[in-house]
């Protein structure tokens, strides 16, 4: 085992299991003293920590069967986007308020880098937090999955894929994306585009399928012309509407991803000439402030999300409190707001 570019003798966890003949979450729960193994798996892990000499983590020793009191909400952004996206704000402000009621520390995360990462799992194998909430998680994150091996419990803002297998509180994406198209059909437009968000991530991914099926239930023909990706910035925005300018001078409406990427999109527009609504429409995902606050303010389809926050941590108190292997799903409903940009 390497620490800190130091080579040490001390078995890992990941050794125990593998000698044991079992996963790494099992061993964490054997160690811990949870219930929730069975005596076959438990008489294996204790002889591998015995035949290995594996002594666990002091402080995660000390913790067991108690609790922490703590819970992490990990956002894998830095400082600047953090501060910059109100979606983040909103998570935060429904994690820390359903928390609070129920008199557990909010702990917040920002994983930068993969060293980090590491050192966060280190973390929370050292028992820590009684469970995790992470938000903006991509499509290849294993941090997930390696939440739940430790036999932590864990809910996501979002999901990974359409199989998640861990909790999660999402909103309704695929329909965001067709609401803002049959608005913007129903008010004549034709040539519809859209920036999409990363799309390794499945929210983004699920706009874009709402936005292609909205222009099918429109008899409108797709065209991947009308398709440029962005990343959930502002500056991303810009990019990928230079992007439809150049490719799709004729295009006179924009579904963008959130409200942000809408903003960006909207200072290249007025640098273009173009007049929003008159030329081209406008329509953003999220309704936060940026919304509200544009010129013209943007129609936006809105989703709950500090209400997606407070469910998210109260289904991981839940799941602290009764130690199920449930893993709850829920998809919160969008609606779309119109203001003057469409």
């Amino acid at each position: 085992m390497v620490v800190s570019g130091r080579q040490t003798g001390r078995p890992t966890l990941e050794e125990v299991a593998a000698r044991a003949g079992v996963g790494r979450g099992t061993v964490s729960r054997v160690i811990n003293g949870s219930p929730r193994v069975s005596e076959q798996a438990k008489a294996a892990v204790d002889r591998a920590v015995a035949e290995l000499g594996y002594v666990p983590n002091r402080a995660a020793r000390a913790l067991a069967g108690s609790r922490t009191d703590a819970v992490a909400l990990v956002i894998p952004e830095t400082e600047a986007r953090l501060f910059a996206e109100p979606y983040f704000l909103d998570i935060i402000r429904g994690v820390s308020a359903e928390l609070a009621d129920a008199d557990k520390q909010l702990l917040l995360t920002l994983i930068r880098s993969e060293k980090e990462r590491q050192r966060f799992e280190q973390y929370l194998a050292a028992q820590r937090v009684d469970g995790v909430l992470l938000v903006s998680v991509h499509a290849d994150d294993p941090l997930p999955d390696q939440v739940r091996a430790l036999g932590l419990p864990a809910v996501l803002n979002g999901r990974r894929s359409a199989a998640e297998p861990v909790a999660y509180v999402d909103s309704d994406n695929v329909g965001a994306g067709r609401s803002a198209v049959a608005h913007l059909a129903g008010r004549g437009r034709r040539r519809i585009s859209t920036v999409t968000g990363p799309l390794d991530m499945y929210v983004a991914r699920c706009r874009l399928d709402g936005y292609r099926q909205g222009l099918a239930e429109a008899g409108l023909a797709a065209d991947d012309a009308l398709v440029a990706t962005g990343d959930f910035t502002e500056e991303g925005g810009r990019r990928a509407m230079r992007e439809l300018l150049a490719r799709t001078p004729d295009l006179d409406a924009v579904f963008a991803a959130s409200d942000v990427m809408a903003a960006g999109a909207r200072g290249v527009l007025r640098e273009a000439g173009r007049r929003v609504p008159e030329d081209v429409a406008l329509v953003g995902v999220d309704d936060s402030a940026v919304a509200r606050h544009m010129d013209p303010p943007l129609t936006s389809v809105r989703q709950p999300i500090e209400e997606m926050g407070r469910t998210m941590a109260r289904l991981l108190l839940q799941e602290i409190a009764t130690a199920s292997e449930e893993q709850p799903r829920r998809v919160l409903p969008t609606e779309l707001v119109v203001r003057d940009s469409s």
